[in-house]
């Protein structure tokens, strides 16, 4: 068995799951007495890749999981992952959320696949593919979870992590994806509408609130630059991952998701393609046709409506109204944080 005498963890994250996760493997193996190296993918630059000649280096990525899949940033990522004969273990974080002493799993869909198939082309020996559920940022879907649940879930997933990184600097492989390979094959093809349609459309639903006093600060931190300022206010392009960080770190908790833009795109969507349908009836029976004019119309419209809602913002009566459509501008709804370690792994260590 070859020793490891270095580890590099590369991760992608939004709002922090995947970079605490990155974390507790960086203080397990400094415990371990094992070299460790964090590299952020949003700042990785193909000169700063670290030397993988030493069959002594292990590495670890992780990221979480958008639509069943890697986002495009990590697999852009893993396309142009130079070749190498080193081991390398894939994670990723899914939306967990508790349901009494259980969290509730998520679905890894296509990413471990894609990904294992690219590094073992590339030279790389997999040693391990695990998700890990971690607190559910999702918020354009649900409410924020609270402390309780936040803090349990980390307390859980931190001691698996743990267990996990033993086993595998043990030389074992660990392979937990296994467990949920057909669920997860049944799931693709909605990986890859998402990954080829739904992204975009959910890359328009974010918006800056009339609380939004202009700092920035989205702007800056969008870890994709997905982020534009256009008419002296955020404008969200196709290329946003949707990865819930500009929501989740805005001070004036002005971004928000606009469920009506969604609903009013659908009413007008369902109005055009019934015309279209009933002009050229011919189109309504072959069902790819419908397919590709139906999505190509509603995104069309999307991007239009979407454009539209930007100029009304600036009017406070408008404004008003496209707010009061949002779900996440209600208090009750809140907003993802994050609880520091300090929190609760005191109650690990008593």
């Amino acid at each position: 068995m070859v020793t490891i005498n270095r580890i590099v963890v590369f991760y992608f994250s939004g709002t922090g799951n995947a970079k605490r996760i990155a974390h507790w493997i960086h203080d397990a193996s400094l415990k371990a007495g094992i070299e460790c190296h964090l590299q952020d993918i949003a700042k990785y630059a193909p000169s700063e890749f670290p030397s993988s000649d030493s069959e002594g280096t292990l590495f670890y990525l992780i990221s979480p999981i958008h639509g069943f899949n890697y986002p495009k940033i990590t697999l852009d990522f893993i396309r142009h992952f130079p070749k190498g004969n080193n081991r390398i273990v894939l994670m990723n974080t899914r939306a967990g959320m508790k349901m009494g002493n259980w969290i509730t799993p998520g679905l890894t869909g296509i990413a471990f696949l894609i990904s294992s198939f690219w590094l073992r082309r590339k030279g790389y020996k997999v040693m391990g593919q695990i998700p890990y559920d971690m607190p559910s940022n999702w918020i354009s879907l649900h409410p924020s979870l609270n402390d309780p649940t936040i803090k349990f879930i980390h307390k859980t997933i931190y001691s698996r992590v743990n267990r996990h990184f033993n086993s595998i600097v043990a030389g074992q492989k660990v392979f937990l994806s296994h467990r949920d390979i057909i669920q997860d094959i049944l799931i693709s093809p909605v990986a890859l509408l998402y990954f080829f349609i739904g992204r975009f459309i959910i890359a328009k639903t974010f918006y800056a609130s009339p609380a939004c006093d202009d700092c920035g600060i989205c702007i800056k931190q969008c870890p994709v630059t997905a982020i534009k300022h256009i008419d002296n206010r955020p404008f969200w392009t196709v290329h946003c991952e949707s990865c819930m960080k500009c929501m989740n770190i805005c001070p004036q908790k002005a971004i928000e998701t606009s469920h009506g833009l969604l609903v009013y795109t659908g009413i007008l969507y369902a109005v055009i393609i019934g015309l279209i349908y009933n002009l050229i009836p011919l189109l309504s029976d072959h069902s790819f046709m419908r397919f590709v004019l139906g999505n190509f119309v509603f995104f069309i419209l999307l991007i239009l409506l979407y454009k539209t809602q930007h100029l009304f913002l600036k009017n406070k009566y408008m404004a008003k109204i496209i707010v009061f459509t949002s779900l996440t501008s209600y208090k009750f709804w809140g907003r993802y944080k994050s609880i520091p370690d300090k929190g609760w792994k005191s109650d690990l260590e008593g």
